[in-house]
């Protein structure tokens, strides 16, 4: 296996969140440490020991700090090869080896969030960060780079676990992640020309998909699966695949740290949806909410699938189930089915920014993070939810957010009973989700409702009501909230306010 000691590290970072443990990692195993300009002032105010760039260079930071790192001395120990001749090279010319380059890019995709100076957001284009990066990630076979503080949980795996010593499988792993923070935020730039000249062009890199949303639409991946996931089985993913994926690893990491929780996705919407004591609980539960639209569907648990809970699974169709991990048993029968895809997910985390094509352009935001908990409700009623109820509530409040405005859930006993989506009148969303519970069964006396937007009249609240729901939660906000507060009082229903929508188009 061909590994290498980690001996030096040049770092260079905007962001400095979560560094100071990589320094002290680093100094520990006495790795020579060389870094320039605001992370050299960082390093050493942590009372690190840092080799400035500019004595090893010879120049100083020059053009209001456009040129720093740019020189021979730098690029020449990254991209030098550990074979006599390139470092016979490296001694005549006094170039010391590099083994590990730490980059966290300019801001470029904030700044663009953030303000529509030209020259701003011009000034956070970076030059000499892209070029580390490129550089360090062509000669993997001897360099670890970290091109974003992303990818710091796996150079503090090898510090910590692996004594500074990194495998050639690592390295590579860590170079195409490299080569993705690369291509995407070069495209960012790209894009943000192209909207300034209305010049159009397309990006040229990528993994081809089968088609796209329909057979007649040409696709293409841009991203790092196996960064997340394990690919246990089945046929290569499709388009719809990775959507209802991502919607589906969205919507789990709401459950990430809670008791067995299984969810049924269907078009990117949760059809079923269950919290239990054990996973095959959690499944029958999570079935029971639409066994119809699970036909098809793509499956998600929190919690290791056992092989109770994979002998129900094996009885449908599905396309995609994803868990943090699979029995042996387990694994062995879904594989059997071997175009079914097994997905064995690292972690639930998610991109803080979404992206979305428009007109003659791209939009970015931030993506909504927001998790409402017991303490961020306000009553807005004379009555105040049970504390059954109020679990329910945020269970509800956690669903109704990753579903298609207008959207309305109905809950109870941390069970997805109904849900109306994608509806054009909050009215209608509200009538949907009590048709679909009542079609498959449910008692919607003592339920629970949220909403993802406020109601502008009491109409969904007294529609609710008439079907045994005691308590209720939505953002607030409408000019006529006290029409909904009325109702409520007068029909001894509880109503609760988050004071955040959760829009979802």
């Amino acid at each position: 296996m061909h590994t290498n000691k980690i001996k030096s590290a040049l770092i260079s970072v905007f962001n400095k969140e979560g560094i100071d443990k990589i320094i002290k990692l680093l100094s520990d195993l006495d790795v020579k440490i060389y870094s320039t300009g605001g992370t050299q002032a960082y390093i050493e105010s942590k009372g690190g020991t840092v080799h400035r760039v500019e004595d090893l260079t010879g120049y100083p930071s020059i053009l209001d700090g456009r040129v720093k790192t740019l020189h021979p001395k730098i690029f020449g120990g990254m991209l030098a090869k550990r074979e006599k001749d390139h470092l016979d090279q490296l001694e005549q010319y006094e170039i010391p080896q590099i083994d590990l380059v730490i980059v966290d890019l300019y801001p470029f995709q904030d700044t663009l969030a953030q303000t529509d100076d030209h020259d701003q957001i011009i000034e956070k284009i970076d030059i000499g960060g892209i070029a580390l990066i490129r550089a360090a990630a062509k000669n993997y076979e001897d360099v670890v780079i970290i091109p974003s503080k992303d990818s710091y949980g796996h150079l503090e795996h090898i510090l910590e676990n692996q004594g500074g010593s990194s495998t050639v499988e690592q390295r590579k792993k860590l170079a195409g992640k490299a080569f993705i923070t690369s291509s995407q935020y070069d495209h960012a730039i790209q894009s943000y020309f192209n909207l300034e000249t209305g010049f159009s062009t397309s990006f040229a890199s990528g993994t081809p998909l089968r088609y796209g949303e329909n057979p007649h639409q040409k696709a293409t991946f841009y991203g790092d699966l196996d960064a997340q996931f394990e690919k246990i089985s089945g046929k290569e993913l499709s388009f719809n695949n990775l959507v209802d994926v991502d919607a589906a690893v969205t919507l789990m990491s709401e459950f990430k740290g809670d008791s067995p929780t299984f969810a049924v996705l269907k078009h990117t919407n949760a059809c079923g949806i269950a919290t239990r004591s054990t996973v095959s609980e959690a499944w029958d539960a999570a079935l029971a909410g639409d066994p119809v639209s699970a036909f098809g569907g793509i499956l998600i648990s929190n919690h290791e699938i056992d092989i109770e809970t994979a002998q129900k699974i094996d009885t449908i169709f599905y396309e995609v189930v994803i868990a943090p991990s699979f029995s042996n048993e387990a694994q062995e029968l879904l594989t059997k089915k071997k175009k079914r895809v097994l997905l064995k997910i690292k972690d639930f985390s998610i991109q803080t920014s979404s992206y979305k094509s428009i007109l003659n352009g791209v939009i970015v935001q931030d993506t909504d993070l927001h998790t409402e908990k017991e303490e961020d409700f306000s009553l807005a009623t004379a009555k105040s939810p049970t504390t059954l109820e109020q679990k329910d509530l945020i269970f509800a409040n956690k669903c109704v957010k990753h579903l298609k405005s207008n959207t309305i859930v109905l809950v109870k006993n941390n069970q997805l009973l109904g849900m109306g989506c994608g509806q054009t009148s909050r009215v209608d969303a509200c009538k949907q989700a009590i048709l679909k519970a009542k079609h498959f069964g449910f008692e919607l006396n003592g339920a629970v409702m949220a909403s993802d937007a406020f109601f502008p009249f009491p109409d969904c609240v007294e529609i609710a009501s008439l079907e045994g729901i005691k308590a209720v939660v939505q953002p607030g906000g409408s000019i006529k909230d006290q029409l909904s507060i009325d109702y409520c009082n007068d029909n001894d229903v509880a109503m609760v306010y988050t004071g955040v929508r959760h829009f979802k188009h």
